[in-house]
């Protein structure tokens, strides 16, 4: 029986995800063969800003599984659009990890104790807006690179601090770098943060099936709603935009959103309760909740 082909970025985030994904096959019985894809985002040194984050991460690895050279392309959800590829499937979302986002800094201050003018570096708007309404004092300075990039430059000074996904770190296995994880009251995290998406090709039932034995039912109720609200407010994945999908024990899904102005000046917030079989609907809905408040205004100054 032929291998199932892995579609991964080479970054060592990537290949520990990819990694945990072919152990969990051959723990089924399948055999697995991971192939190493660049695409732009690992390319590019531009900010995400200039270079347009959609698909950056995504779409060369999309590209070889409909071209047949791989079978599973296995990406960080919050990187994958919500626009989906003719062709492909995501087939699964295993358990999620931590959606916490975390604070790392050179003297070991917690956000509230960095003196004014602190520098910190994040590549993310959603996280920069949010830094900003609860601190305006200090300075968002744009970073890329992947984790052991950033940790780097901020060991070189180039940073007072920077902001990271929590699971990343914990992934990789260096949450003793974290100074402080962020309260999600302050900074929600990004749609489908510390969530694996795993695609196949539509047709390939087999793959497909594989697939589904890995996926979590909470987790992938929990990032459609994110997802089908990120799709609806016509948002992209560069616009200060967050949001968090919780499911409870009695089968409801809890939905929190936040679309932000990139300094961080306007906040819109809001929060939809519903059946986990809604997820999408749930998701549309609030969308339009929080468009009636203005939010395209506020995603329309992102873009300018």
């Amino acid at each position: 029986m032929s291998p199932i082909r892995i579609g991964t970025r080479g970054s060592q985030l990537a290949l520990w995800q990819a990694e945990w994904v072919a152990e969990q096959l051959r723990q089924r019985g399948h055999a697995v063969e991971l192939i190493k894809i660049s695409t732009q985002g690992d390319v590019s040194t531009e900010s995400l800003s200039q270079v347009g984050g959609q698909g950056l991460f995504t779409k060369e690895i999309q590209r070889e599984l409909l071209a047949g050279t791989v079978d599973v392309a296995v990406h960080s959800l919050k990187d994958l659009p919500t626009v989906s590829v003719p062709g492909i499937c995501l087939a699964a979302v295993p358990p999620r990890e931590t959606t916490a986002d975390c604070l790392i800094s050179r003297d070991d201050l917690k956000f509230e104790q960095l003196p004014a003018g602190s520098r910190i570096g994040t590549g993310s708007s959603r996280r920069g807006a949010q830094l900003l309404a609860w601190r305006s004092d200090i300075v968002v300075r744009d970073i890329r690179g992947n984790v052991d990039t950033r940790l780097r430059k901020l060991e070189e000074g180039s940073y007072d601090a920077i902001v990271l996904a929590a699971a990343g770190l914990t992934r990789l296995g260096l949450q003793q770098r974290i100074t402080e994880q962020l309260s999600q009251q302050r900074v929600l995290p990004a749609i489908g943060q510390g969530a694996l998406g795993l695609e196949c090709r539509e047709e390939d039932a087999a793959t497909r099936g594989a697939l589904e034995q890995l996926s979590d039912q909470p987790s992938f109720m929990a990032v459609t709603a994110e997802r089908a609200l990120l799709a609806a407010l016509l948002a992209g994945c560069l616009a200060p935009v967050a949001a968090i999908g919780k499911t409870t024990g009695d089968g409801t899904l809890r939905l929190q959103a936040r679309v932000l102005a990139p300094d961080g000046s306007r906040m819109l917030d809001g929060r939809l309760d519903g059946p986990i079989s809604q997820a999408a609907e749930i998701g549309v809905q609030l969308a339009q909740q929080l468009s009636a408040q203005g939010a395209a205004e506020l995603i329309q100054m992102a873009r300018s």
